[in-house]
């Protein structure tokens, strides 16, 4: 009970007094009674690891010298993400490096940086998505408010609560092209939602995604069959999930964006996250951002969703434009219901990127911005685009007023809105219409 007093605050007693009827509630279920859950991270929301090898080819001295941080294994692997070192200038360069990404057109597929590999430790536990750095739990907690709440209802991580870690840099593909790391993906958590199930007497899994897991979960329930889906799937609860991407990706692209980190240089990085794919994936998709409100204006040119290739181009990133057209836009024209029961999990209410003003400096210099509404990392057109869309099957979405892209995994107000769908799925008391709108305050 004393980790449950400090997830959530008695200044709301209302909440507190909920969430105590729950916890023994559910605590009076056998474990055998509990439908597994799978927890499936956003970008950069779990550990991530890194091997150098003798094809690594350091572009300056500093980096050649500075092989990582000391404690490594016996085989040389180290933490890579996150590891406070990335906050020191000269050695932001030497992890930038070590984290790009390279598509190569005749394989279409993106790869590691020559010389670099890279593994996602505790595939399948929560272990890694608790605190990105074990050593810095205070500022570096990512997971651990959720699932020490999922326990305290009788969760055990392994049995019955499951993590599914991935590497985030890499995204998906449509049909018919390469991509050897997001595919394995899938295929892991398709056999950890199988597995989790069979260990569980068969019942049928809670996934639990954020962010960007939200559209990983998405696209592999698209590539299944109703069958499977009616077999494994009980319920999709989705965390503030960027369904048609953000605006702030656009930011990250022309300029860097160090995600309010001190000491960190936006241009350091920016090239870093040109590369990565998941990034591309999240450019603001143009059927719902549309081609009339222009997302970022310049002196000589504005660009609305529509015109991202040619945004790509111009701020000096042309490769990026053949794998967008062709990997990316195929899969966010449309978005296609899923067809298991989903809860949408949102924040509003605080300023989020709406449009970008660039002055005659150019991109290298970070934009004016005009403020809309949204989480403060996805704009509200994107989280309640589902809406409209998906009409013909069960969907809920929960609007917490106030509630941050990150802290809907803290605050008590959006725990307590997970714990009890749980609790509710668990005793067969949920009722979910479709295409249903609570907002909270």
């Amino acid at each position: 009970m004393k980790r449950l007093l400090s997830i959530f605050s008695l200044r709301n007693l209302y909440y507190y007094a909920i969430l105590s009827t729950i916890m023994l509630h559910m605590v009076c279920l056998a474990n055998s009674r509990l439908h597994p859950i799978i927890l499936v991270p956003g970008s950069g929301g779990n550990q991530l690891e890194a091997r150098l090898t003798s094809e690594y080819k350091a572009s300056s001295l500093i980096c050649k010298t500075y092989p990582g941080p000391l404690h490594k294994d016996k085989d040389g692997w180290y933490r890579i993400w996150f590891d406070p070192s990335v906050l020191l200038v000269p050695y932001t360069k030497c992890f930038a490096e070590r984290m790009t990404l390279y598509y190569d057109p005749v394989t279409d597929d993106y790869y590691n940086a020559p010389g670099v590999q890279t593994r996602v430790p505790h595939f399948g536990s929560t272990h890694s998505l608790l605190y990105l750095d074990p050593t810095l739990k205070l500022i570096s907690g990512y997971m651990a408010p959720l699932v020490e709440s999922l326990e305290e209802i009788g969760y055990i991580d392994s049995k019955t609560l499951f993590g599914a870690p991935y590497d985030f840099r890499y995204g998906l593909a449509p049909e018919g092209h390469s991509c050897h790391i997001g595919s394995k993906y899938l295929q892991q958590l398709k056999d950890l939602i199988e597995n989790a199930s069979v260990v569980n007497g068969g019942k049928p899994v809670i996934i639990i995604s954020h962010s960007l897991g939200g559209l990983y979960v998405h696209q592999l329930l698209l590539r299944t069959t109703t069958s499977w889906r009616m077999k494994f799937i009980k319920h999709f609860i989705a965390l503030s999930t960027p369904w048609g991407g953000t605006v702030q990706e656009m930011l990250t692209f022309a300029s860097g964006y160090t995600l309010g980190v001190p000491l960190v240089k936006p241009l350091l990085v920016r090239e870093e996250q040109r590369s990565s794919e998941s990034n591309l994936w999240l450019m603001p998709s143009p059927t719902l951002f549309g081609h009339v409100k222009p997302l970022v204006i310049t002196p000589n040119a504005n660009y609305t969703a529509k015109d991202i290739p040619r945004f790509l181009t111009d701020i000096g990133f042309s490769e990026g434009v053949h794998p967008y057209k062709t990997r990316v836009l195929p899969m966010v024209e449309k978005l296609t219901a899923p067809e298991v029961p989903v809860t949408c999990i949102i924040g509003s209410g605080i300023h989020t990127p709406e449009t970008l003003f660039y002055d005659a400096k150019g991109f290298d210099k970070q934009p004016s911005i005009i403020w809309g509404d949204g989480d403060g990392t996805v704009n509200l057109l994107s989280l309640l685009a589902v809406q409209s869309q998906w009409i013909n099957q069960p969907l809920r979405i929960i609007n917490v007023k106030g509630l941050s892209h990150t802290s809907v995994l803290s605050d008590q107000r959006s725990l307590y809105q997970v714990l009890k769908l749980v609790s509710d799925i668990n005793t067969d008391n949920l009722e979910l219409n479709t295409s249903f709108l609570e907002e909270i305050s």
